[in-house]
C-alpha cells in the first residue's frame, strides 16, 4: 500500500526556510568574463570542387534538357574512348569492318553462370591456336516488360563481357576491345583483338 505525502506544517516550513537563508551553496554561479567573446560558430565545410548544386527550380517549369544525371558514360563511348593498344592503321581497318574475324562465338540465350566459361575457354584457345581477331556475339538484350524502380541498363551479357575480358586470366590474352562494326553484329557484338601467344 502506497504512503500517502506528508504535508508540512507551517512551523516545518519556517524552520526549514531559515535553514535554507543561512546554507551556503557548494558551487558558486561563475560570471562571464567581462571581456569574453562568443565562440565562433563552426565554418560551413566547402563544398567539394566536382560538386554541381542544382539551379533553382519552381513548380512548373520546364526542365533543363542539356543536364546530364547519368553517372557513367554508355559503354559504347567508354570502349570507343580507350586508349588504342594495337596497331593504329589494323584498328582503323577492324573499326570500319574491313577486317574478318578468324573465330566467332555466339553467347545468345546464355545465362552468366553459362556465358563465363565458355568466353574464358574460347578466348585461351583462340589465342593458343595464334588467332588474332575474334568476334563474341553477346545481342542487345530485350527490353524488360515491366517498369522498374531504380533506371536497368539492358543487355546483361553485353555489359559484362567488357569486364570478364579486362580480369584475370582473360587480361593477359586481350589487346583490344571494340564495339564490332553494323556488318558484324553492331552494339550486340564485340571484336576482341588478342596478343600473340608466348
Amino acid at each position: 500500500m502506497a504512503r500517502r505525502p506528508r504535508h508540512l506544517s507551517p512551523e516545518e516550513r519556517a524552520l526549514w526556510d531559515s535553514v535554507a537563508r543561512q546554507a551556503a551553496p557548494m558551487h558558486k554561479p561563475r560570471a562571464p568574463a567581462p571581456d569574453s567573446k562568443p565562440e565562433p560558430k563552426p565554418a560551413k565545410p566547402a563544398a567539394p570542387e566536382h560538386f554541381d548544386p542544382l539551379p533553382r527550380f519552381r513548380v512548373g517549369q520546364k526542365a533543363d534538357a542539356a543536364r546530364k544525371d547519368d553517372l557513367l558514360p554508355r559503354l559504347r563511348d567508354r570502349l570507343r574512348a580507350a586508349p588504342v593498344a594495337m596497331d593504329a592503321k589494323a584498328h582503323g581497318r577492324m573499326t570500319r569492318g574491313k577486317l574478318k574475324p578468324e573465330a566467332r562465338l555466339d553467347l545468345h540465350g546464355m545465362t552468366m553462370s553459362e556465358a563465363h566459361p565458355e568466353l574464358v575457354a574460347f578466348i585461351l584457345s583462340s589465342q593458343a591456336m595464334g588467332r588474332r581477331l575474334v568476334l563474341v556475339i553477346t545481342g542487345k538484350g530485350r527490353e524488360k516488360d515491366y517498369e522498374a524502380p531504380m533506371p536497368v541498363r539492358h543487355g546483361v551479357l553485353r555489359h559484362q563481357v567488357p569486364q570478364w575480358l579486362g580480369l584475370s586470366p582473360l587480361r593477359q590474352a586481350v589487346l583490344q576491345i571494340t564495339p564490332a562494326h553494323i556488318r558484324h553484329g553492331g552494339e550486340g557484338a564485340y571484336y576482341v583483338y588478342l596478343r600473340r601467344a608466348r
